[in-house]
């Protein structure tokens, strides 16, 4: 009597890693593939439940995708729910808007995709049981920067209608207004459940009328950080609505923070780091964990670090083999040395540093020629990793500014190695 369906959005399949892809092949190819490995979860999951529905709320793909590979892949599990009779509703977000495989793909009767125009599905069920209607509109377009929700068709008296919108809701941290409205507009609408997406992070209101947000079933890279998931939907006989998590990433991106203070010798530095990454191994939802680290503190290993910041990571990559289903994305570092405390001896490098800090890198001088540097530097970048540097002119700006940080402490642990080692 119940009617059940997953809800996801935003996979992303064939995501392009650029980032990733620079510093590290292996590893890119592994969150390459844990998108559709994290895709084929999820139609594992409709079987092992035995839903009546899939529904995909948009960016489904990441782009105008013409692979015939990825099109064959789609097909081949789409046709996995056919055989076992579940039906499948997709709408296209901003980022899938124009791919030609959602356009001219043939798929299964079973697998509704709306188009540019909003329509209203009702789903045939036995006559005791309660209707069920979904609705649907895809982006025409790859941008909607008006709300689309007056598009959609009434509610269908008497059943439980279902809608599937692609949509910013109000705004959130790093996505643009697409077809934006708001929690209280949606609830007005008279619907029992929104299938949302486009925002990365999951959120659900339960209320009259639940709004759920999925997140994606997939991180790629460490700003989407955190077991991802999809959600499993229960409509009971009463139409009361059950909701649950179930998580389906392959790979959890981490920040992992290594306090070295105190830390004097090297070899206990590594086991720290070694510990740190077994530590959050332990916690880590998904298969594999891929972390960001992060020494802070004071150490008088602060310049070490610094200069041999390469030996450290390779240390850190062979134990987190060693720990299994463990990467380390990247190492970052912030740590002082005893005493390195701007102002605060006739140390040199101290003294060196605080120049740097106060009247070079905050000097109008030196972010015009920092910046112009870079600017020449992305237009000689192929065109896919011109996002390198920062997507506006604030991340631009705010970039280069940590590149400009870095690259100081970079140059005073090559100095204060100098001066140790007897070199004027």
């Amino acid at each position: 009597m119940a009617y059940r369906f997953v809800h996801a959005a935003d996979i992303h399949l064939d995501s392009p890693l650029r980032s990733l892809a620079l510093r590290d092949p292996a590893l890119a190819d592994l969150i390459g593939n844990a998108t559709r490995r994290a895709f084929v979860r999820i139609i594992d999951l409709c079987l092992d439940e035995q839903v009546d529905a899939l529904l995909l709320a948009g960016d489904l793909y990441d782009g105008d995708q013409t692979s015939m590979k990825t099109a064959r892949f789609l097909a081949e599990e789409l046709r996995r729910l056919h055989e076992a009779g579940i039906r499948v509703f997709v709408i296209r977000g901003n980022h899938d808007a124009l791919s030609r495989i959602s356009r001219e793909l043939i798929l299964p009767d079973s697998v509704k995709l709306f188009g540019g125009r909003a329509e209203v599905i009702a789903i045939e069920r036995e006559a005791s049981q309660f209707p069920v209607a979904i609705h649907g509109l895809s982006f025409a377009q790859p941008h909607a920067p008006e709300s689309l929700l007056g598009k959609y068709r009434p509610p269908v008296e008497g059943a439980v209608n279902i809608g599937l919108m692609h949509t910013s809701l109000a705004g959130a941290p790093g996505h643009d207004l697409y077809s934006p409205c708001s929690l209280a507009d949606l609830q007005g609408t008279g619907f029992r459940y929104w299938a949302l997406g486009h925002v990365h992070k999951r959120s659900v209101v339960e209320s009259g009328c639940a709004i759920v947000m999925p997140g994606m079933p997939q991180g790629r890279d460490i700003n989407e950080a955190g077991a991802k998931s999809v959600t499993l939907v229960t409509i009971g006989d009463d139409r009361s609505i059950w909701i649950e998590e179930r998580v389906t990433s392959i790979a959890q991106f981490e920040r992992v923070t290594v306090d070295a203070t105190g830390i004097d010798d090297w070899r206990d530095l590594v086991t720290a780091l070694a510990r740190a990454l077994e530590q959050a191994r332990g916690h880590v939802a998904s298969e594999h964990l891929v972390a960001r680290l992060r020494v802070t503190g004071t150490t008088p290993l602060a310049w070490r670090i610094r200069r041999d910041l390469d030996l450290l990571k390779t240390e850190a990559d062979d134990r987190a083999s060693v720990i299994g289903s463990c990467w380390v994305e990247k190492l970052e570092v912030d740590c002082r040395a005893p005493g390195a405390i701007v102002g605060a001896s006739a140390d040199p490098l101290t003294e060196l540093r605080r120049l740097i800090d106060e009247e070079v890198i905050g000097s109008d001088a030196y972010q015009a020629e920092i910046a112009g540097i870079a600017e020449e530097l992305r237009t000689q970048l192929p065109q896919e990793c011109r996002g390198l540097l920062g997507s506006d002119e604030e991340a631009f700006k705010s970039t280069i500014a940590a590149l400009a940080r870095d690259g100081s402490e970079d140059v005073l642990a090559r100095l204060h190695a100098g001066a140790e080692g007897g070199v004027s």
